[in-house]
């Protein structure tokens, strides 16, 4: 198996140790836990959003957003690396995302009224009808269709590495990553691959699941899905924004 998401990886559930079936990762408790992370989220965004109106000081939720990115990232590998501590380490995590998407989606919405909701709708719709579509076996997460979105994914992350390198340096990559037609069409790209590793996400925890992996995986598999469903809004968001700022 192969996920373009760090966190659902190809050694994701291997080398895991046996377990009782009573102990073991089920379904309805992974998806219990995706709820409850998502509360996380929101609780932490919604803080940080009414921040920013509070205030319209850019300054007000700038160190909000810095922690998030920074604590985020470093919360995201060490419970990518330590699976058994995801209890922990995952909810903390959600919470901490939660600090940069109420800052990104304050200021998205200060440019551009009612964004935030057009993204938000966007992202559990294209959510929820990519589960209904895995469930009801209309799409099917084959290994071709793996390898395509994999590849995909990993064009994405070197291009947004690429970007943040030469940025160091003031250089900066044309077209993609500003408005008009090109710049579009990149960002309708990325959404779309960001949504299909909904579906890789979805295949590894029915993997996990049928495995009969240890139970905290449950919190880690809810938080491989938070990774991606969080990349999902931001792009939705970022495509948003282009689209408004051609008008």
């Amino acid at each position: 198996m192969a996920s373009g998401n760090p966190a659902l990886s190809q050694t994701t559930f291997t080398g895991l140790p046996r377990v009782a079936p009573a102990e073991a990762m089920t379904l309805q408790g992974t998806v219990n836990k995706s709820f409850l992370l998502l509360a996380c989220v929101l609780i932490t965004a919604f803080w940080t959003w009414k921040q920013f109106f509070l205030t319209r000081d850019p300054s007000t939720v700038a160190p909000l957003l810095l922690i998030g990115v920074v604590g985020g990232l470093v919360v995201g590998f060490v419970t990518i690396f330590k699976k058994e501590w995801a209890m922990v380490t995952a909810p903390l995590y959600a919470l901490l995302e939660g600090l940069v998407i109420g800052g990104v989606s304050a200021f998205a919405e200060a440019q551009f009224s009612g964004i935030v909701i057009q993204a938000v709708t966007l992202t559990f719709g294209t959510l929820l009808c990519l589960l209904l579509a895995y469930t009801s076996g209309l799409i099917k997460a084959t290994e071709n269709f793996k390898l395509g979105v994999v590849a995909a994914t990993g064009g994405i992350f070197v291009i947004y590495l690429a970007t943040f390198l030469l940025g160091l340096f003031g250089v900066k990559i044309p077209y993609i990553h500003q408005g008009g037609w090109i710049g579009i069409a990149f960002s309708v790209f990325v959404v779309v691959i960001a949504a299909l590793n909904l579906v890789l996400d979805f295949d590894f925890i029915e993997n996990g699941v049928a495995q009969g992996s240890p139970r905290y995986m449950e919190w880690f598999a809810a938080f491989g899905l938070m990774v991606t469903l969080i990349w999902l809004y931001l792009e939705i968001l970022r495509l948003l924004i282009k689209l408004k700022s051609e008008k």
